[in-house]
């Protein structure tokens, strides 16, 4: 598509922010937000964001391809698709399963129990 790869990673970046940041005040709003929880995984966010890109940075500076940060968002992408499907309450099957009974979609606990 002629999309420079550090553009696209950039953009994705950006979507994935403003996403999840609506997702984050829905929740708060809920009333469904472990404030402390929260914290400690922004923290780790940044933390391995640093990282990453660091060592990425190498990475594209060693093998001379800038192509590797769309192998990594593409591998990063299907590894969080696969772990939706887990039995903990949320992913894809749940959400058929649901549609399926149609049943309520709402916003449950951020931390599910059973």
């Amino acid at each position: 598509m002629g999309v420079p790869p550090q553009v696209a990673s950039a953009t994705s970046t950006f979507i994935i922010t403003f996403s999840s940041s609506i997702s984050v005040i829905q929740y708060y709003l809920l009333h469904r937000f472990p404030v402390p929880f929260a914290a400690y995984f922004v923290f780790l966010s940044i933390v391995a964001a640093f990282t990453g890109q660091h060592i990425i940075r190498r990475l594209i500076i060693l093998l001379g391809q800038a192509s590797l940060i769309i192998f990594v968002l593409a591998f990063t992408i299907f590894v969080s698709a696969i772990s939706l499907g887990n039995d903990r309450g949320v992913g894809v099957a749940n959400m058929v399963e649901k549609l399926e009974r149609k049943e309520h979609m709402g916003f449950e606990n951020l931390c599910y129990r059973s």
